[in-house]
């Protein structure tokens, strides 16, 4: 059953963005509300799919690469959803979308089978760890788009190329201030994610730290956020350079959440793919 829930939301998810891209062409605001409500019904099946998959398996269905992936991308439009409601960025969805479609359909192409959860896995922090882990990583998605659409909003007004794209993208300081905003939200939430891994570990395998290539990699990604948030807060790093390291940020937790997974063998490939 979870799997049809699936199918319908990565549906509405593909409507959604469309009817966002279609906004971008054409301006007109009956499409970014239409893409609004398509991507709100597919967020609600999205919501079904992982809560009948739990009732299914019995534990958190964040175990392997479909359902990390499902997982994901529903924290994703969960994130633009909250960020819709307080800053009314019409064009956001634009951005945000679209790496969520991607990522449902990369889980659509995977395995989908349930499978016994393996031992290590049986653990009071792992829907802790996983929540905190995806939740700060769809926050930095925003982020990570806020930078591009900084960098490209700029470029237009340094040229002095006023075409369409100016008019529908936001002011630089709004940009700037979400970008910043989302980056105070999703740090503390990597901390949790790193923290309650590390708490897991040591339930697991008797040590709080083992310098698995996840783990490492994840160390990495944090000390870049960090570094761009002491930046901002005491140089007062703003505009190009900001965008410029939220990018670079962004590119870590992707390589942490599935360059690590793909290439690098450690603890963190007892998964299922």
């Amino acid at each position: 059953m979870n799997i049809h829930f699936f199918k319908l939301a990565s549906l509405f998810y593909l409507l959604g963005t469309l009817a966002y891209l279609a906004y971008i062409l054409f301006f007109k605001n009956i499409l970014s509300k239409t893409a609004v409500i398509l991507i709100s019904v597919g967020f609600a099946s999205h919501t079904l799919a992982l809560m009948t998959r739990y009732v299914e398996a019995g534990y958190t269905p964040v175990t392997n690469l479909h359902e990390s992936l499902s997982f994901f991308a529903w924290m994703i439009i969960g994130t633009l959803l909250m960020a819709n409601l307080k800053y009314k960025v019409k064009v956001l969805g634009a951005f945000l979308t679209p790496i969520a479609l991607i990522l449902m359909l990369f889980a659509f192409a995977l395995p989908k089978e349930i499978f016994p959860l393996a031992p290590v896995l049986k653990s009071f922090w792992h829907p802790f760890h996983v929540t905190f882990a995806f939740l700060g990583n769809a926050i930095f998605t925003l982020t990570f788009c806020c930078g591009v659409m900084y960098l490209i909003q700029e470029h237009q007004l340094k040229s002095k190329k006023m075409g369409a794209i100016t008019k529908r993208l936001p002011p630089l300081n709004l940009l700037d201030d979400l970008s910043y905003q989302s980056l105070k939200f999703g740090f503390p939430l990597l901390t949790l994610g790193i923290i309650t891994g590390a708490v897991w570990a040591e339930y697991a395998w008797g040590r709080y730290w083992n310098w698995d290539p996840k783990e490492t990699w994840s160390l990495i990604t944090w000390f870049l956020y960090a570094a761009l948030l002491h930046q901002r807060l005491t140089v007062g790093w703003r505009g190009r350079k900001a965008a410029i390291m939220a990018i670079a940020g962004f590119l870590a937790v992707l390589f942490t959440f599935l360059g690590v997974n793909l290439l690098l063998p450690g603890l963190h490939s007892y998964s299922n793919w």
